[in-house]
């Protein structure tokens, strides 16, 4: 049987915490496949993502451009807004028959996973994964890939707006187009 991720966020803007991970969950899980799905708007989030979609999209193909078991899938973008979690795996499911299909979260979606849109039901269509890059102990019972990385979406916007380096917080290409599009260069949350 296959065995398949989906890695879902604003990735706003995707960085090097992100594809460690993800690389991580690969060659722990053994997946054939890890697809990226970036959010429209997170229904649990209070902003918006400051970068478009498209943006958005943009930077994850870029960052993900060499690596054949990494894929994207903007699902997501294309449907209306909210992002429900449940609507993402029930269409990738559908692609995907005989697949078992595994959903990976960062530790700071834990506490409202039980508030996600028919949460219910997603816990028993999927493998949930925690992604942790705290070093925390867990305080839940789901499976956890961990690997302390002190880099966050947050922290490189405030870097462009202030007009400090992100080089080595993301891939050079996504550098490259955050830099050429002039993103995040005011100041953001």
């Amino acid at each position: 049987m296959k065995k398949i991720a989906i890695y879902g966020g604003t990735f706003d803007p995707v960085h090097h915490a992100h594809l460690l991970l993800a690389r991580d969950a690969l060659e722990t899980l053994g997946l054939d496949k890890v697809i990226f799905v970036p959010a429209a708007i997170s229904p649990l989030k209070k902003a918006a993502p400051v970068a478009s979609g498209e943006i958005r999209l943009a930077l994850l193909r870029t960052a993900i451009e060499r690596e054949p078991k990494f894929a994207v899938d903007d699902c997501e973008l294309r449907r209306p807004p909210p992002s429900y979690t449940i609507d993402t795996v029930e269409q990738i499911r559908r692609r995907n028959s005989d697949t078992a299909i595994y959903c990976l979260i960062g530790e700071d979606n834990v506490e409202r996973l039980t508030k996600w849109h028919r949460f219910a039901e997603l816990e028993k269509m999927v493998h949930l994964i925690v992604l942790d890059r705290t070093g925390q102990p867990p305080t839940h019972s789901y499976r956890v890939i961990d690997r302390k990385i002190d880099i966050s979406a947050t922290e490189i916007r405030t870097r462009v707006a202030s007009g400090q380096s992100i080089r080595y917080l993301v891939p050079p290409a996504v550098e490259e187009i955050i830099r050429r599009e002039k993103l995040y260069t005011e100041q953001s949350k």
